[in-house]
Order: structure tokens, then C-alpha cells, then sequence
């Protein structure tokens, strides 16, 4: 029998992905949990908000100069989990996030 904590968190985890895919914000389960850790150990949540915004507009900016100088060839070497613009974790980024 799993502990009733763990089941709660799954609930909730569940609950919010709910409603990030019907507001469609583009993030996975596993982004959302990430989000939802570094919310709950003191991160600003409109801080996280912007690098995320920032991260997914620098991943469009990179795509489509990628695309501009590959020649129009698609020869773009895709080392994202390829679920679509904001999509991918943001783990690794050089962004700062600072408690508020």
C-alpha cells in the first residue's frame, strides 16, 4: 500500500497537469513537477514564469536562425526531447532564479 503523502503529491501533480493542459502552457508532467519543487522550496513563481517565457523565446530565436543558415535544408540536429516549442525542461539553463 503506497503512503497516503505520496499518493496526495501524485493527485496534485495530476490535478495541475490537468490544468496546464487545458490552459495550454505547453509543459509536461515532468516540467510541472520540477516547477512545482522549486515553488515549493522558495522560488519566486513570476520569476520562474519569466525564465521560462525567456527559455522558450531563445529556443525559437535559435530554431529559426538554425533555419536560416542551414540554407533552408532541414539539417538542424535536434537535441530537445522534440515535444514543441516550451516543451522541454529547464533544467541546464544559465538563468538565475532567485527566492524571493
Amino acid at each position: 500500500m503506497e503512503d497516503p503523502k505520496i499518493q496526495e503529491a501524485i493527485e496534485t501533480l495530476d490535478i495541475l497537469h490537468e490544468m496546464s493542459t487545458l490552459l495550454n502552457t505547453g509543459l509536461d508532467r515532468d516540467t510541472l513537477s520540477l516547477c512545482l519543487n522549486l515553488c515549493e522550496n522558495g522560488v519566486n513563481p513570476e520569476a520562474l514564469a519569466a525564465v521560462i517565457k525567456e527559455l522558450r523565446r531563445e529556443s525559437v530565436s535559435l530554431k529559426s536562425f538554425d533555419n536560416s543558415t542551414s540554407g533552408g535544408t532541414n539539417n538542424n540536429n535536434n537535441n530537445n526531447n522534440s515535444g514543441g516549442p516550451g516543451t522541454g525542461s529547464i533544467v541546464g539553463s544559465n538563468s538565475t532564479i532567485t527566492k524571493s
